[in-house]
């Protein structure tokens, strides 16, 4: 089964659920043991969260990161927001262009009714929602 997520978003949402489950700040060390996750790769995602605005990064010995807002006012698409772009039209599946409604591609009006949904869910889910949901991490 193809991934719907690139890797980078995928590592980016474990991470942030991983982080929203557990008290206190979590280091990028203890989040990649138990992710699985090189670390180096996931402290540059977890800055980038950072960046975002969706992670704090607190130093020190009890340092590490924690969400900026409680889980349930945090949306999944600004989790995955800087690495997977779910809100703009998808690249033609058929080309390198963007085709929409009033230039479609031949596959565009099946594609459209499956992306949308995709693109909702993001939007539409919070990570509270999520970390009810134990297999995920």
């Amino acid at each position: 089964m193809p991934a719907i997520l690139n890797q980078s978003a995928n590592y980016a949402l474990r991470a942030v659920l991983f982080i929203a489950r557990h008290e206190g700040a979590q280091t990028a060390d203890v989040v990649a043991d138990q992710l699985g996750v090189p670390r180096n790769y996931l402290g540059k995602i977890l800055h980038v969260l950072a960046r975002a605005n969706v992670l704090v990064s607190a130093r020190g010995p009890r340092g590490g990161f924690l969400l900026t807002q409680p889980p349930e006012f945090t949306s999944l698409e600004s989790v995955i927001a800087p690495f997977h772009n779910v809100v703009e039209p998808p690249v033609c599946l058929l080309g390198n262009k963007l085709c929409d409604r009033a230039d479609p591609c031949v596959a565009h009006a099946r594609w459209e009714q499956m992306a949308e949904p995709f693109r909702k869910f993001f939007e539409d889910t919070t990570v509270a929602e999520m970390i009810e949901v134990k297999a995920l991490v």
